[in-house]
């Protein structure tokens, strides 16, 4: 089923990928901060590139694939522009993978996504991997299930 969920995205035109920010991890060629987009269309590999550096991870080698979101309040510019946004909140999107480098050593990736890329690409690393997603909470269930 989410194998045919994944074939529909994929062929209606949306990629399983978008824009990223590697926030942290364990992979050494990659620094806090960087930027790149991340990419779930390869038939073998997911894969994170930037101007510095790519990684190309198996998916057979993935053996975690996490979701959640920080939800941050935007007080200080609320008030500033107008009372009536302090309700407004801004939803952060994070994906963890965790995954055996080559020498069988867990490694572990964390990027924030771009909101118009979190469903897609969840789908496809569930579909890919097989594994379930692990959600970091039940707001992060809702947004990630869609």
């Amino acid at each position: 089923m989410k194998l045919c969920v994944a074939t529909m995205l994929l062929c209606a035109g949306y990629a399983a990928g978008g824009q990223a920010e590697y926030v942290g991890g364990t992979v050494s060629a990659l620094s806090q901060g960087h930027g790149g987009s991340v990419e779930a269309t390869d038939q073998k590999f997911f894969v994170f590139y930037s101007k510095k550096a790519s990684v190309r991870i198996p998916y057979e080698q993935i053996n975690l694939v996490e979701y959640g979101q920080k939800v941050d309040r935007r007080y200080l510019s609320a008030a500033l522009i107008s009372p009536l946004l302090i309700l407004a909140k801004k939803r952060t999107h994070f994906l963890t993978v965790g995954y055996k480098d080559e020498e069988g050593h867990q490694q572990a990736m964390v990027f924030r996504i771009e909101k118009s890329a979190i469903r897609s690409l969840l789908v496809s690393l569930e579909a890919r991997t097989g594994l379930k997603i692990q959600f970091q909470d039940e707001e992060a269930r809702k947004a990630g299930k869609g």
